[in-house]
């Protein structure tokens, strides 16, 4: 960070060289220095701790054959130094660490449940990170132009949480700190981005932080790409990530950190908590692999700090190197030892998961010799950190002058751009969807889909997104735009590949970069088994990602029941946060996007079909807000003999059986149930006059589950459904043999009326 005041030690090693930007346009921020300029000894080992790939490689580095460091370790001590200044200094630096342990030590301890082995781990890289590298402003943690952090090994949030604090943020005053993990402080569990300003993403199951972080660059390298120009570097940020060995072994991190390497995403560092331990013990038993070899293998350039727990200048030197990189992103493998500085317990499980207890934290502080009560942090650590509010705001004023000369000169793309860090849609966009009358030809949901992301791309900035693999079938292919890869990100076309879990993670991670972005994703509704993990977390940390979904029931027909999806429509109207859509034509279709666009802290669903389907007469776009509501009625009074509702494909079912019923002399409604989140949202008097507590003759019909049902139909109506897995046979013959037809609707009616 910029300092006001002559340059520390700290700042002078984070000189240009190592926290530089591209260009020299952007180093007015940054303090300039020589590092040969400066006199000072290591505070740690020598130089040779750290190792790159190819000296690596030499002398061979397995996970499993690396040197272990020993439990019981005694207090830092500085080396000897040439000046007066640089001794401060690096007992300032030993000092602010120890300060980070053991808040999260205090933390853990009085609220008697988290993991404080990783904060007392990684408190090096943490202040190197936040007191001497990233750019951000404590008063505004939503700065566009800050660099982003990820703690992807979320339970170690105390470690986030005390660099916070430190930091200035707002969001973790003393008593958040004291209140760790209890009711309505700004600290839970693990990092929730809704609850605690100045956390990025919400992490906790392990994989996904990093796959956000993949998220996060793509949309600094995407933005950046559109948005800079050679006299202005306007988007300029890099993101940083701890993840440790858990996050290694979920597959998530191994699918998105690929995509990381093809895309070339230079502006990613991950910095990898090697320390062995898991919660079942030493990560021996399940964990052997090189992680090295692995990330080299995916694109990434790969680093490795031997000593994580005292080579402070091992770990700048690191971040100096990833910097240099610019066409890869770089894995730090730092080995650390988890619970530094605890007697008995370091290097071990037992630090992992639980709190310290009342003599391990004792024999800690002394053999860290930390004599202060619980939660102080000295004032000479307080007084270090605090230039970093004056700073913080200093780099956000420094930046906004520097954006309102590029709106200056390029005032189309600055008003772009600003709408995407602002969140803020174009004024009549959504006049741009299309919209048809009964008269428009047959189509496929999945077909009207892709006219309804075409018409959007052409009026929101910040709309982008692909498929796993599939855009051709899914119809996600934005046609005005090429693909986005490693030399061409400023296109909107993102191909993820094979990948639907690391996909539905990267879009959160786009979707929580800026409140403009509109990321998209798609594959078969059914493979939503295969991310279920990430829509979850889009809807617990109110990430608006949409969810183009095809293939959307047994209507897919010959690929059969691996293929068809039976529960997932219930399971996902279970998820509390989320908004599952199933339109039955084209203008529910469009209805179903304008939704999904407005609701920009709410994911949603679009459950599409592969068969064509008809334009039905009474649907529009403005139905589908309503979540359920009458598309045709030839009752009175609010009266019907019968309810008949139904969706997506479905609800064709239903007005072919009113049809008919209506010919026999039955007062029929046919009610299209697009969303039963957005029906449950209205009053109760649009409730009563879309479904009149009086008729309880009611059937409805879809092609998956009739679990939850019942609350729709109630106890005296009839649920037409698939509660059991589909098979293989065309659309057609597959409807009719598992009597989803306008004949069994039919019967049920007249049993019920």
């Amino acid at each position: 960070m910029a300092s006001t005041s002559s340059p520390t030690l700290s700042q002078a090693i984070l000189a240009r060289p190592i926290s530089g930007n591209a260009s020299s346009s952007s180093s007015s921020d940054r303090v300039s220095l020589s590092l040969s300029a400066l006199k000072f000894s290591p505070l740690s080992s020598s130089s040779s701790s750290l190792s790159s790939s190819s000296s690596r490689r030499a002398s061979g580095s397995s996970h499993r054959s690396r040197r272990r460091l020993p439990a019981v370790l005694r207090p830092i001590r500085a080396a000897a130094v040439e000046t007066l200044d640089t001794a401060t200094e690096a007992s300032l630096v030993e000092k602010s660490v120890n300060t980070i342990r053991f808040l999260a030590i205090d933390a853990v301890e009085k609220a008697n449940s988290g993991h404080p082995g990783l904060p007392m781990g990684c408190a090096p890289m943490g202040h190197i990170l936040y007191d001497e590298v990233m750019r951000y402003n404590p008063k505004n943690p939503y700065w566009f132009n800050r660099d982003r952090f990820v703690l992807s090994a979320g339970h170690g949030c105390m470690l986030q949480y005390a660099l916070l604090h430190l930091a200035g943020y707002d969001s973790v005053k003393e008593e958040d700190l004291k209140g760790f993990r209890q009711w309505g402080s700004k600290t839970p569990g693990h990092p929730e981005n809704f609850e605690t300003p100045g956390v990025e993403v919400t992490t906790g199951p392990l994989g996904q932080g990093i796959a956000n972080g993949v998220g996060l660059a793509l949309a600094e390298k995407h933005l950046a790409a559109r948005f800079n120009k050679p006299d202005s570097e306007i988007v300029d940020h890099y993101t940083y990530v701890i993840l440790g060995d858990g996050c290694q072994m979920e597959g998530i991190s191994n699918e998105a950190c690929s995509l990381a390497g093809h895309w070339g995403l230079g502006k990613l560092i991950a910095f990898y908590d090697d320390n062995h331990i898991s919660i079942d013990g030493d990560t021996d038993i399940a964990f052997t692999e090189s992680v090295d070899t692995r990330f080299e293998g995916l694109g990434w350039h790969v680093i490795w700090v031997k000593n994580g727990n005292t080579g402070y200048d091992e770990i700048r030197a690191a971040i100096k190197e990833a910097k240099a990189v610019k066409d890869k992103p770089t894995l730090i493998k730092v080995t650390t030892t988890i619970g530094y500085g605890s007697p008995n317990k370091a290097n071990s499980y037992s630090v992992h998961g639980s709190a310290l207890g009342a003599k391990e934290v004792d024999a800690t502080r002394k053999n860290l010799g930390w004599p202060y009560e619980p939660f102080h942090v000295p004032e000479d650590v307080k007084s270090h950190w605090s230039r970093h509010v004056p700073a913080g705001a200093a780099l956000e004023a420094e930046w906004n002058a520097k954006f309102a000369e590029y709106e200056k000169k390029y005032k189309e793309e600055a008003a772009e751009l600003k709408s995407i860090f602002k969140g803020e849609l174009p004024a009549g966009w959504e006049k741009a969807l299309p919209t048809y009358t009964p008269e428009s030809p047959a189509d496929a949901t999945r077909n009207l889909s892709q006219q309804c992301l075409n018409a959007l791309a052409k009026v929101l900035p910040g709309l982008l997104g692909g498929s796993a693999d599939l855009a051709s079938s899914n119809m996600t292919l934005l046609k005005m735009f090429g693909d986005f890869q490693k030399n061409t990100p400023e296109e909107r076309n993102v191909r993820f590949g094979v990948r639907e879990h690391g996909m539905g993670a990267i879009c959160n991670g786009i979707a929580l970069h800026s409140p403009g972005l509109i990321p998209y994703c798609a594959t078969f509704f059914v493979f939503t088994d295969y991310m279920r993990a990430a829509i979850r977390i889009s809807a617990l940390c109110e990430a608006g990602v949409i969810y183009v979904m095809t293939h959307d029931s047994i209507g897919l027909g010959e690929d059969g029941p691996t293929h068809q999806p039976i529960e997932h429509i219930a399971s996902f109207r279970a998820m509390p946060n989320i908004l599952m859509l199933r339109p039955a034509d084209g203008n529910e279709t469009a209805g179903a996007y304008k939704i999904a666009v407005l609701n920009r802290k709410r994911p949603s669903i679009l459950a599409l079909s592969r068969q064509k389907l008809p334009q039905l007469p009474g649907t529009s776009v403005e139905g589908v807000k309503k979540g359920g509501y009458i598309i045709s009625d030839s009752s009175s009074g609010n009266k019907p003999d019968v309810i008949l509702i139904g969706t997506g494909s479905e609800l064709e079912i239903a007005v072919k059986a009113a049809d008919e019923l209506r010919k026999e002399g039955k007062a029929v409604r046919v009610v299209s149930f697009v969303s039963w989140e957005l029906f449950d949202e209205q009053s109760a008097e649009y409730k009563e006059s879309v479904l009149p507590a009086a008729v309880s003759a009611r059937v409805s019909i879809e092609a998956g589950s009739t679990f939850g049902w019942s609350k729709i139909v109630g106890s005296g109506g009839k649920a037409i459904g698939v509660d059991h897995f589909g098979a293989s046979a065309p659309a057609g013959k597959i409807y009719k043999e598992f009597g989803i037809t306008a004949e069994a609707v039919i019967a049920a009616a007249k049993e019920l009326c």
